[in-house]
């Protein structure tokens, strides 16, 4: 089975004031010691694998470089991390390689050394086309660049493109909303990322709106019903115009689904390489399922070497990923598969949170399929709660 490959790049032009993620701002001095870290690491996976008990597939048909903002790095420094990976790794063909992308970052130099690299698909972090909207939560593009962008990727044959919108931002309205959605849509995109806001104590906005407070124009945040109305209006649209959602947040006309990302939903091996990466690889003790390895999630951690975090993966936390990963994509599971894989028993096991969930409308059965309904996508998180019985034996989800 072919690696999929991660690679966290966690820099920054500014901090969003919703972000949760593990990335900042920072001088660009940092950039060359972490890709540094990073390349030796890549070097390093085949000892790092059989350290920590997993078994390493050359073959790798996905990379995904994620963040942060990748594209703050500089051109030659993008190209070194690639080379890395293509001195230790097998790269099929047909590989999808995504890179995501800041509106306004993408300089000529980047773009050029983007396509050397074979980077054939692009995620744009857009969050809204309205400028008001993007300028409030500390976005420093607008609708011009966006679509200035696009034009330039496609331009230098990179159709591939993803756009992120967020739901729930300040000062967002339905009229609003349907405006960054119909703009979407005219763009043709072939992928389309939908996230409803997140309201915790990991990002600036979070605390705020925990606190009642007024800054990062917080009191200006949609209520709760009003963003999942906007997620629900989002998924008809994109349905409407030929972008189908195939995961809870996840819209692509056909073919374009994600294939990095649906090796994360289906359980496939993946290495991750970069602050606050993660990994799973299959484990080379027939008694265990898998492993996982995570990295340092602070920078002067990751940079200064210290050693990653390896927990294991026991055939009941493999069953209850099993469940709430499949769940979230739209195709849901097949109960017939995850009773041919850990016994009749498992599903019997689950049966009361099954029946619970059907009777309370949150997941339908058709025959052995299970899938997530609407309203059970909404509350996405109570569903897979339901399935999970041992979740401090788990790892990265």
């Amino acid at each position: 089975m072919a690696l999929g490959i991660y690679i966290s790049v966690p820099f920054c032009r500014t901090k969003c004031s919703y972000c949760n993620f593990a990335s900042d701002v920072l001088s660009r001095a940092v950039f060359e010691r972490y890709v540094d870290r990073v390349c030796a690491d890549i070097a390093n996976a085949p000892a790092m694998a059989a350290e920590a008990g997993g078994l390493l597939e050359r073959e790798v048909d996905s990379i995904y470089v994620g963040g942060g903002t990748p594209t703050v790095l500089e051109a030659r420094q993008l190209e070194r991390i690639f080379e890395a990976v293509r001195g230790q790794f097998q790269m099929r063909p047909s590989a999808e390689i995504t890179v995501e992308c800041a509106p306004g970052t993408l300089s000529p130099q980047v773009l050029d050394s983007l396509r050397q690299c074979g980077v054939n698909r692009v995620s744009l972090g857009v969050q809204s086309f309205v400028d008001g909207e993007a300028a409030a939560v500390g976005r420093l593009h607008k609708r011009e660049t966006i679509l200035d962008d696009i034009a330039r990727l496609r331009a230098a044959g990179i159709a591939n493109i993803n756009i992120d919108l967020i739901a729930g931002l300040p000062h967002q309205t339905e009229d609003s909303w349907g405006e960054s959605l119909a703009q979407t849509i005219a763009t043709g995109a072939p992928h389309v990322s939908v996230y409803m806001l997140e309201v915790d104590e990991d990002s600036r906005l979070g605390r705020e709106l925990i606190a009642g407070g007024t800054r990062y124009h917080a009191h200006f945040v949609p209520d709760e019903d009003t963003t999942a109305d906007f997620y629900l209006g989002a998924c008809e649209k994109l349905e409407a115009a030929g972008v189908a959602q195939y995961e809870i947040s996840n819209f692509a006309r056909p073919g374009f689904e994600s294939r990095h990302n649906l090796k994360y939903w289906t359980r496939q091996p993946y290495l991750g390489f970069g602050v606050d990466a993660h990994s799973m690889l299959l484990s080379v003790s027939p008694q265990l399922e898998a492993i996982r390895i995570a990295t340092p999630d602070a920078l002067e951690k990751y940079v200064a070497g210290s050693p990653p975090r390896t927990t294991v993966v026991s055939q009941t936390a493999a069953l209850e990923e099993t469940f709430f990963l499949g769940l979230r994509l739209n195709r849901g599971v097949e109960l017939n598969e995850i009773a041919a894989r850990f016994g009749e028993k498992a599903i019997d096991d689950v049966g009361p949170a099954i029946a619970e969930a059907v009777a309370s409308g949150l997941i339908v059965q058709e025959c052995d399929r299970l899938r997530l309904t609407p309203r059970g996508r909404l509350l996405s998180n109570e569903v897979f709660q339901a399935f999970i019985t041992t979740a401090e034996t788990l790892g990265e989800v």
